[in-house]
């Protein structure tokens, strides 16, 4: 008879673990994983970059969809 009770605090323990989002502390967790605090400028400066650096692939390349087979029937 022990099992039920053991059973229904398992069942509790897991619905409370998935609809409850708990407050993550998401600095505290940056910590943890030894994450350095950087300004997002820095992320833009390098998709700018990545930008810059295929431009001219897609100027070669364009839009020409029309060619290619769409998958759909």
């Amino acid at each position: 008879m022990g099992r039920g009770r053991a059973k229904a605090k398992q069942v509790k323990v897991a619905r409370q673990l998935k609809y409850n989002s708990g407050g993550t502390d998401l600095d505290r967790l940056r910590d943890e994983l030894g994450v350095k605090d950087s300004d997002h400028d820095d992320a833009d400066d390098r998709t700018d970059e990545l930008a810059d650096r295929y431009a001219d692939y897609a100027d070669d390349y364009g839009n020409d969809d029309d060619d290619r087979p769409s998958g759909r029937r």
